[in-house]
């Protein structure tokens, strides 16, 4: 059956493609890509097909294209994949409409809005004895009101404050906006607080308290929930370094998948509690001061950087086709293999892998060939794209230089 299938994903960037590879790897099969436009990531590639509506950000044309699509693919088992946070929303808020034509493998609207929200997020860990940072909730929902104020925040400076559903976050403009922002002093909370009202922002802003340490303190975590309810798939990596975009902030540059079992078990207990299905993405921060594994987020989606799992040999596809598509049950497998997941030139990355443990395991598995870049695929290698790879590396280049040139030694 696995022959028939077709995958449909939504999106245009790095993460879809990296989805597409692993389909490509794992099948043979093309994708198709929807999308308001085929950016770079996804342009000019012989392993994808792709579609575009009008208005990549209008939830209506997606949904209507989506059912027009499946009936121009006519005896092909499609699997539906999306990989943002307010794209999986528009899909698991249509899957009434969707699930005629597709197989749409992620978890509840219910769940979905529970654990989005960071916030919300927070408490569900902090009642299941999962360490999260300490966490002060803004609500914006009566900001438009003149006696608003918001509520007082007794965290120690620095501190960082974020939306705590980027969905809600996600169409919200205004000077200086940052997907994550490290606040230094009250006033520049206050001028924060000021330009959120100011702009219409009537969701909530999380303030956490500041958990020390560089980027290399982060980890990453990738699990697949097939629909009985098993975790069978869990992968997990250790971040080396981070981009430092005002968009990009705290998205994944370089990582070395690692298997870090006691903090894959708090993934999995959350999971369980939860009664998630699905790929799901967590961030985590190991504390410094005590050793403890801070949980951040979960993404409620594979993430951006899913291909490390499949650089790992552990392609998640073929648990999300064997569960959804094949109706099999599949013994669970916990990510050993060591590989470097990197979007950087190699000389780049180097540069700030400080530490002389992780530098010299860097360097193991660059001499070994054990590195894999998402967009780098041999069987996908038209010159049109190649041109755009060199380029993406290249851009790499400008924008660390520009907005994370030197190593400071701290970070979120």
């Amino acid at each position: 059956m696995s022959e028939q299938i077709q995958p449909v994903i939504l999106g245009a960037d790095i993460g879809v493609y990296a989805l597409a590879r692993s389909f490509h790897e794992a099948y043979g099969v093309r994708s198709v890509v929807v999308s308001g436009a085929a950016l770079g990531p996804v342009a000019h590639s012989q392993i994808i097909d792709n579609v575009l509506v009008e208005d990549g950000h209008d939830p209506r044309q997606l949904v209507d294209r989506l059912v027009s699509l499946a009936a121009e693919l006519p005896g092909k088992r499609l699997v539906l994949m999306a990989n943002s946070d307010w794209l999986v929303r528009v899909v698991v808020q249509h899957r009434a409409e969707l699930e005629p034509h597709y197989v749409v493998p992620f978890l509840s609207e219910d769940l979905l809005e529970r654990i989005s929200d960071k916030a919300t997020f927070a408490e569900i860990c902090q009642d299941l004895g999962i360490s999260v940072p300490r966490t002060i909730v803004q609500d914006f929902a009566q900001a438009g009101e003149e006696e608003w104020a918001p509520v007082p925040v007794d965290i120690s400076y620095p501190l960082i404050a974020k939306a705590a559903s980027s969905a809600d976050y996600q169409d919200v403009e205004f000077a200086g906006k940052k997907k994550v922002f490290e606040i230094q002093t009250p006033g520049e909370l206050d001028e924060l607080w000021a330009s959120l009202r100011g702009t219409g922002f009537r969701g909530r802003f999380v303030v956490q308290e500041l958990i020390p340490g560089d980027d290399t303190q982060m980890r990453s975590i990738t699990a697949y929930v097939d629909s009985r309810g098993a975790t069978t798939l869990l992968c997990s990596a250790h971040v080396l370094l981070e981009e430092h975009t005002p968009s990009g902030l705290g998205n994944p540059a370089a990582m070395v998948t690692t298997r870090i079992e006691p903090m894959l078990d708090q993934a999995r207990h959350f999971l369980k509690s939860t009664g998630y299905v699905g790929f799901a993405n967590f961030d985590v921060k190991v504390d410094p001061r005590d050793g403890s594994y801070r949980f951040f987020e979960v993404n409620p989606r594979i993430g951006r950087n899913n291909y490390y799992v499949t650089a790992a040999g552990a392609n998640p596809m073929r648990f999300l086709v064997a569960d959804r598509v094949e109706g099999r049950a599949v013994e669970p497998v916990v990510v050993d293999e060591q590989v470097l997941y990197s979007i950087l030139p190699n000389s780049l990355l180097l540069k700030y892998v400080l530490d002389p443990a992780l530098r010299s395991q860097v360097q193991g598995l660059i001499r070994a060939g054990k590195v894999a870049h998402p967009l780098r695929y041999a069987k996908d290698g038209s010159p049109r794209r190649l041109a755009y790879v060199a380029a993406a590396l290249i851009n790499q280049v400008r924008k660390f230089r520009r907005y994370y040139p030197e190593v400071t030694g701290t970070g979120f």
